[in-house]
């Protein structure tokens, strides 16, 4: 029983990678039961039995997404001391995390997918993951601006709006546009924008695409 189980848990977790890789290259709403079962020679009947209907194995792949995310980008970035290195450590581990054929970003694809759908359950959960990455920008220039490293005019909307702006021009421009130094040139933009701003710091050095 245990290694049924086992095996099925397996399966699923299989099911939500592949449906991931298409969301990254395609979009969420490319997402079928059947195209899934496809590539991972199983019955759609099978699919369905460990994950559920269309719109509950887009919701496993926004999990699924959100999971990574923390653990790519805002996890390692807690390790740094509060503010400025914490902002830069979680601004590289965001540039390493889109460079690349499937770096895709469903936060910024899916907005422009599910903009115009009203009451629609997959946008609100987009809609608050966005929210909430922009809560830990401002959690994290405030603490910024309680530790004197940021000037104490600093206007934290706009420095949001610009930073999650710089974000979604680097989606476009590697995935769209596809241009071959996007993520050199959005750090550039980085630390122009924030050169002005910072009290007491240096710049920080440009970020290693590696691990």
């Amino acid at each position: 029983m245990e290694a049924k189980t086992a095996r099925s848990e397996l399966t699923q977790s299989a099911i939500v990678d592949v449906a991931l890789e298409m969301a990254r290259l395609d979009g969420l709403d490319s997402l079928s039961i059947g195209e899934v079962a496809k590539r991972l020679n199983l019955s759609k009947s099978g699919v369905f039995s460990r994950i559920g209907s269309r719109e509950a194995l887009q919701a496993a792949v926004l999990d699924a997404f959100e999971k990574t995310f923390q653990q790519d980008v805002i996890l390692p970035a807690l390790r740094e001391p509060r503010g400025l290195p914490r902002l830069d450590a979680m601004v590289r581990a965001w540039l390493r995390r889109v460079d690349g054929p499937h770096g895709n970003c469903l936060y910024v694809a899916g907005a422009f997918e599910y903009d115009d759908r009203d009451n629609d359950a997959m946008r609100e959960r987009l809609l608050d993951g966005v929210r909430r990455w922009r809560s830990t920008l401002r959690r994290t220039l405030v603490q910024a601006l309680d530790a004197g490293q940021l000037r104490e005019d600093t206007d934290l909307d706009q420095l949001i709006f610009e930073l999650d702006g710089l974000f979604t021009a680097l989606v476009r421009e590697v995935r769209f546009l596809r241009t071959p130094d996007a993520v050199d040139r959005a750090w550039t933009s980085y630390t122009r924008l924030m050169a002005p701003l910072r009290l007491g710091a240096s710049l920080p050095a440009a970020p290693s695409l590696t691990p």
